[in-house]
C-alpha cells in the first residue's frame, strides 16, 4: 500500500494509506476520506480548483500515478502548467507531469508528496 503525504503551508502534514490499483482512488477521493483539505469545485476534471504538485517519495520510480487523461492534459495545458512539447513526451515516456488534477489523478503503488 502506498503512503501519500498532503502538505500545505497552511496545514498540518498528513501523510494516509492508500490503496494502489483501485482504478477509482482519485487522490481527491483519498483527500477528503481523510478530511484534507484540497480545494475543489467539479470533481469532474473542468475547473482547475484541485490542482496540486506531485512528486516521488519513492527513489526507484519516477511515475507518480496514473497518466493524465486527455481532459486533464488540455486543462493543464491551458492553466499553463503544460507545453505542448510536454504533452508529447508524456504520451511517449508514460511519466506524468508534477501538475494535476488532484480529482484525475489515480493512485499508483508508489510513495508520493502531494502539496496542495
Amino acid at each position: 500500500m502506498p503512503l501519500i503525504t498532503f502538505s500545505n503551508p497552511d496545514h498540518q502534514t498528513k501523510t494516509v494509506y492508500a490503496t494502489a490499483g483501485s482504478h477509482t482512488e482519485t487522490l481527491l477521493k483519498l483527500a477528503k476520506a481523510n478530511k484534507i483539505p484540497i480545494s475543489f469545485d467539479c470533481q469532474d476534471g473542468e475547473c482547475g480548483t484541485c490542482l496540486v504538485k506531485v512528486s516521488s517519495l519513492d527513489k526507484k520510480k519516477h511515475r507518480m500515478g496514473g497518466p493524465p487523461t486527455e481532459k486533464e492534459r488540455n486543462l493543464l495545458k491551458q492553466l499553463g502548467k503544460l507545453t505542448a512539447e510536454e504533452i508529447s513526451q508524456i504520451l511517449v515516456d508514460d511519466i506524468p507531469p508534477p501538475w494535476r488534477l488532484a480529482c484525475q489523478m489515480i493512485v499508483r503503488d508508489e510513495d508520493i508528496l502531494v502539496e496542495y
